[in-house]
This record gives structure tokens, C-alpha cells and sequence, in this order.
């Protein structure tokens, strides 16, 4: 069965096929709105196919195929004189991710140095201790924005992304009462990437060795690219194999981590999150059925 990715918009859900993407957002007067596009660009080119580039090949292009969609959703819900631009949003973004960068990377290696001139310890254990902290920051940082009402709504959109797609792979029709009674918790979940990355971070930075207060945050930034590509890896690999029971174990953490960035949908959020889905597919049929009539 192809695997099927989803991300929750501004009062809206975005379902990612093989072929095709597409949108459901629910606009002020109750209907819902759909777009759909194909996928171009990385997602068809030889190097989404090479090991641990593709990975950081592939997510940069989800983001911008995000904040494309998250824009329009967005838009759906403010006045004309309100409207956001694409570039509003990139600026947003840059600064989120430079914000990013240094909290949950050079942050936690400068307070993980500053330790040690205090109270020196083992690499292995220094390393430790910076994980923890990133981990900490990473699991508090969800927990808090998830606090905030806007943000607690798209994580309900995330919520019935993942209920929509579980009753899928189960069999079931999709009718909001079915969808609702299935489980918040995805093994394919693009949260179960962090855990995975903060991991990966303690694994590969305690094989680096000790070095000096500079180089040590320079590496944690540079590298970067590096963790993405191996997590990115790892979690393919589990979604892969997701049925045995080694695997099931592995991924109990991040399934877990899940009830931080998922909430409980009400039937409307479903209703859109089904809307995306079905469009979703349709797309993929078509795109299925155009690539056997002209080879």
C-alpha cells in the first residue's frame, strides 16, 4: 500500500500522494475550499532518490510546499487588506528557523560547555548532558506553543490528518463518525523526526570528540544537514518495516511524542481532513491512470 503524508493548516489539512498534493480548508462561511497541484521539481528528480541527501532534500521542499498551502489557508481567513504575502512568510520563517538554530542547537552545546568549565566531566557525559538539555527544550517548546489556542487548533488538524489516514489503511469507509474512533497516533508521523534527530545528535556528536567552546557550536549548526539525512533515514526505514516487532518497540517514543502535537478533532476539522484526503487520491488515481495510458 503507498504510504500517504499529511499537515495540518490554518483551519485546513494538506494530504501529500506519490503524484499529488491536496488542500482542504475550511473558509469563514462553513464550506470547504480544495486545491490540489502535482508534484514537480525534488519530488520527481534522481537525487530524492539517493540516500541521506534526500533527505534534507526532501524536507526543504515540503517546507516550502507548506508554506505555500499554509499561506493560502491563512489568507482564507483575513480580510483583503489583511492578505499575507509569500515573502511575509519566508521572513517569518527564516527568522524562525535562525531562532530555531540557536535554541535547540547552540544553545544547549554553550550551556553543556559552560557546565564543564565548572564542573569538568567525561565527552561521553558532557555530550549526554547536551542532549537531555535539547531534548528538554525541544519537548518544552511543543508543550508550550501547544498552549496557545490558534496552535492547539492545527494540532486538532493534526489530529484528524492522522485519524483520516488510520481508517484508510484499516479498511474503513470515510464518514466522520468512523474516522473519530481511530487513534491519534501514527507510525509515519513527521513528529517521530525530531525525537529521531535529537537522538541521532547525541550519537554523532559524542563520536566527534571534545573540542574547543567554539568549534563545539559550530559543528552542532554545520552539521545539522547531516542529522536530518540520517534521521530521515531511520524513520523511512521504520515506516518500512513497520510490522515487525523490533520495530514497534523502536518507535514507541515517538509515537508517544505524537500526544504533544496532536489533539482530539472535533467533526468538522474531520470533515476537511477527509475532503483533503479523498481529493488527494482522486489526483493520485488520475496521475495513475495517465502513466499507464502514455508510458
Amino acid at each position: 500500500m503507498p504510504s500517504y503524508g499529511g499537515q495540518a493548516l490554518i483551519e485546513g489539512v494538506l494530504m501529500r500522494g506519490q503524484h499529488a498534493v491536496a488542500a482542504a480548508m475550511r473558509t469563514p462561511d462553513g464550506t470547504i475550499h480544495l486545491e490540489t497541484e502535482p508534484l514537480t521539481g525534488i519530488y520527481k528528480s534522481r537525487w530524492i532518490k539517493i540516500p541521506f541527501l534526500r533527505g534534507s532534500l526532501a524536507l526543504w521542499d515540503a517546507m516550502g510546499l507548506g508554506m505555500r498551502f499554509l499561506t493560502r489557508a491563512a489568507n482564507l481567513q483575513s480580510p483583503e487588506e489583511e492578505q499575507l504575502k509569500g515573502k511575509d512568510i519566508w521572513l517569518s520563517v527564516g527568522i524562525a528557523m535562525l531562532i530555531a538554530v540557536a535554541l535547540f542547537f547552540a544553545g544547549p552545546a554553550g550551556l553543556a560547555q559552560l557546565l564543564d568549565r565548572f564542573v569538568p566531566l567525561p565527552h561521553i557525559v558532557s555530550s549526554l548532558i547536551e542532549g537531555v538539555i535539547r531534548l528538554a527544550f525541544v519537548l518544552g517548546y511543543i508543550w508550550a506553543v501547544g498552549k496557545m489556542p490558534d496552535i492547539a487548533r492545527v494540532f486538532a488538524y493534526h489530529g484528524a490528518e492522522h485519524k483520516t489516514i488510520n481508517a484508510y489503511e484499516d479498511g474503513a469507509e470515510l464518514t466522520p463518525d468512523n474516522v473519530l474512533r481511530y487513534s491519534l497516533e501514527h507510525p509515519r508521523c513527521g513528529t517521530a523526526f525530531l525525537l529521531t534527530l535529537v537522538i541521532v545528535s547525541v550519537i554523532l556528536f559524542t563520536l566527534l570528540g571534545p573540542m574547543s567552546a567554539g568549534m563545539r557550536i559550530l559543528t552542532r549548526i554545520i552539521l545539522i544537514p547531516v542529522l536530518a539525512g540520517i534521521a530521515y533515514e531511520y524513520t523511512r526505514w521504520t515506516a518500512n518495516h513497520i510490522d515487525h516487532p523490533v520495530v514497534k518497540f523502536l518507535i514507541r517514543p515517538n509515537l508517544a511524542l505524537q500526544h504533544l502535537t496532536t489533539r482530539e478533532p472535533d467533526r468538522s476539522m474531520v470533515e476537511v481532513a477527509i475532503a483533503a484526503f479523498t481529493k488527494m487520491r482522486e489526483q493520485e488515481s488520475y496521475y495513475n491512470n495517465s502513466s499507464q495510458l502514455h508510458p
